[in-house]
């Protein structure tokens, strides 16, 4: 049966794949364009502080232009790959994001334009003297009349475990005269911090040595706070992904190892007595995650007698197939020692009411005996068990008894039915419905009786019963036992 707790909400709606391409389109054109401008620039006069400038832009651009193309298509394509980020520069160390909010600007500049978050700095090592941008002020948080830091004077302004990171880059610009590209982490006045890429080139005099250092640093704190972000659903939703099919396989075994199939005969007990073949089926979900408490048992008691039984309890997975496991041996329990299918009922209620985790469950518990062809039977708020005689199926009528677990103390009846040579009883749960969801379980097998008159096997019956189901899905698990009387 469907559990008692339910919402119904919609699911959420993707965004429409066209409307995605076009973005795409419309981003390689843009990027195509700046690509082009780039290459312009490639050929500039490198002693040109602003048209360096304006190369290290056009280098900037095309990044974050690639990186919202990759993302774009990432989004087009769905949760079918993991969201990459953008890979570490040369010198990165990757640090830990600061999730701390966003601080205004104390300059009167909006700080989340891509120019206000860009800024240059030369360091002239002949001259000592420093020059910053204001946007780079603005980026480390320094009022323009405090003054430019010297190179010397920049690592203090880091977290220090970045300080390593940014020495060994001036080095290597310094000593060795190359180009660097790395990102580090700066300490703002107000005790927030800031990532910060920083791309810088060495400027060289006549004799090949390094005169001044020149650099463009950018604020990406909210695109590594975004990637973090990104990253860490990303690696939640992984995780939850596999704790599901864990717990599914789990459930599935549980379940495998709790119910196996049944198919064949149970003696009879004396010679003048008749003989039970019995099939069993599962008949899973739509929904390969829903595990179901659904249960069947078939059991030869000590007195002669057969154990006849079918139920269901609210929920899925783990905990739906544990309750099942401890209830139904429960009740193989209170069989096998004799006790009547009314009181089984009662002891059954009386169980789910001590359970840590409260629940609904229905059943039915039927007894035949071989020797007098006699079924005595309980339900707990579960469909009747079907009798096929003379190709014709009718419900057995009930006797009292409600759903397991919805109120206490309640009295089980129990009644008494004659079972004839030929005679087919079929025992099934609340989710064995048609594909079309038109028809009851009740109705459709009761539609199957002269397919079943005709069956000469119990297994018969069964494989009657799936192949009328077909491959249409269904919105809970089932399971179907049947039960013929031979002579």
């Amino acid at each position: 049966m469907p559990s008692h707790l339910f919402a119904d909400r919609p699911a959420p709606e993707p965004p429409e794949r066209e409307a995605v391409d076009a973005l795409i389109d419309r981003t390689r054109l843009l990027r195509g364009d700046v690509d082009a401008v780039r290459r312009d620039t490639s050929v500039i006069d490198d002693d040109d502080p602003q048209l360096r400038w304006q190369r290290a832009l056009c280098e900037l651009a095309v990044h974050q232009l690639d990186d919202l193309g990759e993302h774009l298509g990432q989004l087009r394509d769905g949760f079918s790959h993991p969201a990459s980020t953008e890979p570490a520069p040369e010198h990165s160390t990757a640090p830990e994001l600061s999730t701390a909010p966003e601080e205004p600007s104390t300059h009167g500049r909006a700080t989340g334009s891509l120019l206000s978050r860009v800024g240059s700095a030369e360091w002239n090592l002949l001259t000592d003297e420093v020059s910053w941008s204001d946007e780079l002020h603005q980026i480390f948080g320094r009022d323009p009349g405090a003054g430019a830091l010297p190179l010397d004077e920049l690592p203090s302004v880091l977290l220090p475990e970045d300080q390593p990171l940014l020495t060994s880059m001036v080095t290597d610009c310094l000593v060795d005269g190359r180009p660097i590209d790395g990102e580090f982490r700066i300490l703002l006045p107000d005790g927030t911090t800031r990532t910060v890429h920083m791309m810088c080139e060495p400027v060289l005099d006549a004799d090949g040595c390094t005169a001044s250092m020149w650099a463009v640093l950018r604020d990406v704190s909210r695109l590594r706070r975004s990637q973090h972000v990104v990253a860490r659903t990303w690696d939640t939703a992984r995780r939850q992904e596999h704790t599901a099919r864990v717990e599914h396989r789990m459930a599935v075994e549980f379940q495998e190892a709790v119910l196996p199939p049944w198919s064949g005969s149970l003696p009879a007990s004396g010679p003048s007595a008749g003989r039970l073949d019995i099939a069993t089926h599962y008949l899973p979900s739509g929904s390969s995650d829903l595990i179901g408490g659904d249960w069947y048992d078939t059991l030869a008691l000590p007195d002669g007698r057969t154990l006849l039984t079918v139920g269901d309890l609210t929920g899925h997975g783990i905990p739906a197939t544990s309750a099942m496991a401890t209830l139904l041996g429960a009740l193989r329990g209170m069989a096998v020692a004799g006790v009547e299918p009314g009181p089984v009922m009662g002891h059954l209620n009386q169980l789910i009411e001590c359970s840590a985790q409260p629940a609904l469950g229905s059943a039915v518990c039927c007894r035949f005996d071989p020797a007098t062809g006699t079924l005595v039977w309980a339900q707990a708020g579960h469909p009747a068990p079907l009798l096929f005689r003379d190709g014709v199926g009718r419900p057995l009528p009930a006797p009292d008894g409600v759903l397991l677990g919805a109120t206490s103390g309640v009295t089980y009846e129990q009644d008494r039915v004659d079972l004839l040579p030929g005679d087919v009883l079929v025992l099934y749960t609340g989710g064995l419905r048609d594909p079309s969801d038109r028809n009851t379980g009740q109705d459709m097998l009761l539609g199957l009786a002269p397919a079943f008159a005709r069956a000469r096997t119990a297994q018969d019956c069964v494989r009657t019963v799936v192949e009328e189901l077909g491959t249409g899905e269904r919105l809970d698990d089932a399971c179907v036992l049947v039960a013929r009387v031979e002579a």
